[in-house]
């Protein structure tokens, strides 16, 4: 199944256009084709009803169907680049059949005067528009609009191998493909309102949705592609985070050229049809046409294109078609937009075709007071229980045979499915099979038992993968177990987390145990939305004198067994730990937690190393940075709470449950922890802070940033111990730690301290393409330039910064940065860190770093 999550993934990546248009008239049918004088298809074409804002859109087929009530109606038919088609109907009881032959756009070169310098009239045409183009962007001060989406991506190829690896038979299946790796992989049709209200406000209602072979939600999302604003975004940033520029941005003349092609007359509008061509190449910039009316200057259509050579990631092209009409007197909105693109990679070959048809516009709704809230997409309850019948009678683009045979054969393989899950729990646990050596060994165990009142979930760490060495344990193993089960009647998911560690060299066990509650009530989406829950552990565990240190148990292996560095300072403990967690909606967070350790000092026991001549680095076990000698044993009970506040966070509703989708505010924390002496023998006495403030923010056409900036210290130091220093993120070795949130060239304990005040910035800066592009090599590679500075001020004798300059986006993977660290008193140390970044590598390395819930501090 992992193929499958994989091409599920680039669906995601892939979806980023769609259909619209929504009229629910019954009545009789009016249907025909549209094709050219040549008898091609003309896919996608717009007939109109003249007078009305009703209007359907002709499929890949050119094929066509509206729903009309009986009476005399006169039908326009639009393609960009032919001339437009008037035919009058008179609809009675019966269907009729209308067809359209649409000829090539006849241009007529008006008398047009040529200025000196032999310029081409187009560039005084564009000259006006964008004049006009601040007006029109802001014409219209709020709307509403209902929509019809539908989307298809179809497979063209798919390999026997991705990344090596065979492409098992049940994933095509799955997926609905032929022998030849051919068919459709997405289908998708839904009906959803819009509404907008400047200078910010947004809402999407989603009423109804439809995904071939799946009771989803799928992808849709009604984009509206505005040329009017100058920096155009096209749906999602993947495709190219800086955003592109408009033909008719304030500062296109210096991107683009232009050329004046000639005008037609179409609705008593004399239209001006101008080619538009980058400058140069690998800007973010269209190519194409664009049609804009004389006298008023407003976009009329265009049909402009991207490739990979404007800047566009994970596809090969992108082909957008626009047509405008008019819905109030002099205020014309887009009635459709077609997109088309191809994509290319692994030898994977995909292509799809996306329509938007927006109707029943409103451009003086009045929205309730509390209409925009933090909700900004809402599913209806019954978003997908809409019986066939009615898409039937609502559907604006006829089905071709191709996607009726798709909807029939993946929802009924569903509907199948679902019934065996419904009906046979055997067949389930037989399908699942047996747990495997190499499972135990090597992948891991992660099973679900299914039973007809409450399934439950195992996981279980690979044996192998667990094994690491160090000079206290020599060779040690840390597996652990998770159970979890959702309780319905208690509307509570409870996990049981596992997890021992034995020491083959020292023959110390340390095995833990522990319980989290999670809340997950009911959603009623009249209420505000907040989640809670409440862990507890205890038991005797190994622990970093910073717990969550980057130092991995397999990093430390490597570089104590190859270069004699063993980073990674360990101590046992007894524990008990307690917590309570709860979110809000308004983005606020809180944490608080109870903790007592009963700390044991942990020595080397062994020294071997690959190479002897390496033992010399070998250090005791503790950091020698920060302690000349071994601790002795003693006790800490800790309290511990922390808030965070997320300003202005935004939701996406879905019918059970709300999922964040961001801010464009910081995120706030605020940490205190206090060391409570005298209770259980505990020895600590301190008080530590933190204040945090964190964001990352798209720059457009500059860029990208992202950057932390932490104050903190301590209050009290009356006894303090080097577990309860404060320690900073670092990374020692060759490979990155997780940016912009470590120090790149440092230990993690170089800057541990207690000290009553410390701050530390961090910041990188992602050029996304802005100076690579001007680098023939780069350019064509697509990597691009980052770079950043980190920063730590504890006192005057102790300052620390660093800058660095690398590329990213190496393979869609990689990131290598030469990083210059400079600390008062020393020398400059010039060095280089390799990491993941990129466009799938950025994503992979948040992941990497992600903490898991085997952490129990971080549980």
């Amino acid at each position: 199944m992992a193929f499958l999550k994989l091409l599920l993934f680039m669906q995601k990546l892939l979806l980023v256009f769609f259909i619209l248009n929504v009229f629910t008239v019954s009545g009789q049918k009016v249907e025909g084709t549209v094709k050219d004088a040549d008898g091609n298809p003309l896919p996608f074409a717009s007939v109109l009803v003249k007078g009305t804002p009703m209007g359907v859109t002709a499929n890949n087929q050119g094929e066509y169907s509206i729903s009309l009530t009986p009476g005399k109606y006169t039908l326009v038919c639009y393609y960009v680049g032919y001339t437009s088609q008037e035919k009058t109907v008179s609809l009675t009881n019966a269907d009729q059949k209308v067809n359209f032959v649409l000829t090539v756009q006849k241009l007529t070169l008006k008398e047009v005067i040529i200025k000196g310098n032999g310029e081409d009239p187009a560039y005084e045409i564009i000259r006006q528009a964008i004049k006009k183009r601040s007006f029109y962007e802001n014409q219209v001060k709020a709307f509403e609009a209902q929509v019809y989406i539908k989307g298809l991506i179809r497979l063209k190829s798919l390999p026997n191998k991705i990344f090596g690896q065979k492409i098992p038979e049940e994933d095509r299946t799955d997926m609905g493909i032929d022998s030849s790796g051919k068919g459709i992989i997405y289908l998708s049709e839904s009906v959803e309102k819009i509404s907008a209200e400047e200078p910010d406000k947004f809402k999407l209602e989603v009423i109804s949705s439809r995904v071939s072979g799946s009771n989803g939600f799928g992808f849709d999302f009604p984009v509206f592609i505005d040329f009017y604003k100058n920096n155009v975004n096209v749906f999602a940033s993947q495709l190219n985070p800086r955003g592109f520029i408009s033909p008719i941005a304030d500062a296109a003349l210096s991107y683009y050229k232009y050329k004046f092609l000639g005008s037609f007359f179409e609705d008593g509008n004399e239209v001006n049809v101008i080619t538009v061509t980058p400058k140069r190449d690998y800007e973010p910039l269209f190519s194409g046409i664009i049609n804009i009316t004389e006298n008023d200057w407003r976009i009329y259509s265009c049909n402009l294109s991207l490739t990979q050579k404007s800047q566009l990631q994970i596809l090969d092209t992108l082909q957008i078609s626009q047509l405008f009409v008019p819905v109030e007197k002099d205020t014309w909105r887009i009635k459709n937009q077609v997109l088309h693109f191809n994509f290319d990679q692994l030898g994977l070959k995909a292509a799809g075709n996306f329509v938007n048809v927006y109707s029943k516009y409103n451009l003086h709704p009045n929205f309730s007071k509390d209409y925009f809230n933090r909700v900004v997409i809402k599913y209806d309850s019954a978003v997908n229980k809409k019986p066939h019948s009615y898409w039937d009678s609502i559907r604006p683009v006829p089905l071709e045979p191709e996607e009726i045979k798709d909807y029939k054969t993946k929802d009924s393989a569903f509907e199948a499915r679902k019934d065996s899950i419904e009906k046979n729990i055997d067949s389930l646990r037989k399908k699942q099979g047996t747990v495997t050596l190499w499972q135990l060994l090597w992948s891991g165990v992660n099973r679900t038992h299914f039973s007809y009142k409450e399934d439950y979930q195992i996981k279980f760490d690979p044996l192998l993968k667990t094994v690491q060495y160090n000079t206290v344990e020599g060779l040690a193993i840390n597996p652990s177990l998770v159970i979890s089960e959702y309780v319905k009647k208690l509307q509570t998911e409870i996990s049981f987390i596992a997890d021992a560690r034995y020491g083959f060299n020292n023959h110390h066990l340390n095995p833990w145990a522990g319980l989290k509650f999670a809340s997950k009530e009911d959603f009623d989406p009249d209420k505000k939305m907040k989640n809670q829950s409440f862990f507890v552990a205890g038991g005797k565990r190994v622990s970093h004198f910073f717990k969550e240190s980057n130092t991995t148990g397999l990093g430390n292996s490597i570089g104590t067994l190859l270069y004699g560095r063993n980073d990674m300072k360990i101590y046992e403990n007894y524990f008990a730990k307690s917590g309570f967690q709860k979110k809000w909606e308004s983005g606020i967070s809180f944490l608080i937690e109870g903790e007592y350790e009963d700390r044991l000092p942990l020595n080397n026991t062994t020294d071997f190393v690959l190479n002897d001549k390496w033992k010399s680095r070998l250090t005791p076990n503790y950091p020698v940075e920060i302690m000349s000698s071994q601790f002795t044993r003693h006790q800490a009970v800790l309290l511990r709470a922390s808030v965070s506040a997320t300003p202005g966070q935004r939701y996406i509703e879905f019918p059970k449950y709300k999922m964040a989708v961001g801010s464009k505010y910081p995120t706030f924390t605020f940490d205190y922890t206090k060391g409570i002496k005298n209770i259980f023998g505990s020895d600590v006495d301190y008080d530590k802070w933190a204040l945090n403030i964190a964001d990352n923010a798209n720059l457009k056409l500059a860029g990208s940033i992202k950057y932390s900036v932490t104050f903190g210290g301590f209050l009290n130091t009356k006894s303090v111990y080097p577990q309860d220093y404060k320690h900073f993120y670092a990374s020692f070795s060759h490979i990155a730690g997780e940016y912009v949130r470590s120090l790149q060239i440092a230990s993690d304990y170089e800057f541990s301290n207690d000290a009553p005040f410390y701050t530390e910035f961090l910041f990188e800066h992602h050029s996304n393409g802005l100076f690579t592009n001007k680098i023939p090599l780069l350019k064509k590679l697509n990597w691009n330039l980052v770079e950043g500075t980190n920063a730590l001020y504890i006192n005057p004798n102790t300052r620390y910064a660093e800058i660095f300059v690398g590329l990213e986006n190496i393979f869609k993977i990689f990131r290598v940065d030469f990083v210059t660290g400079f600390q008062n008193g020393f020398k400059p140390v010039y060095t280089y860190r390799v990491g993941f970044g990129g466009l799938l590598g950025g994503p992979f390395n948040a992941q990497r770093f992600k903490r898991t819930e085997k952490v129990i501090d971080v549980w």
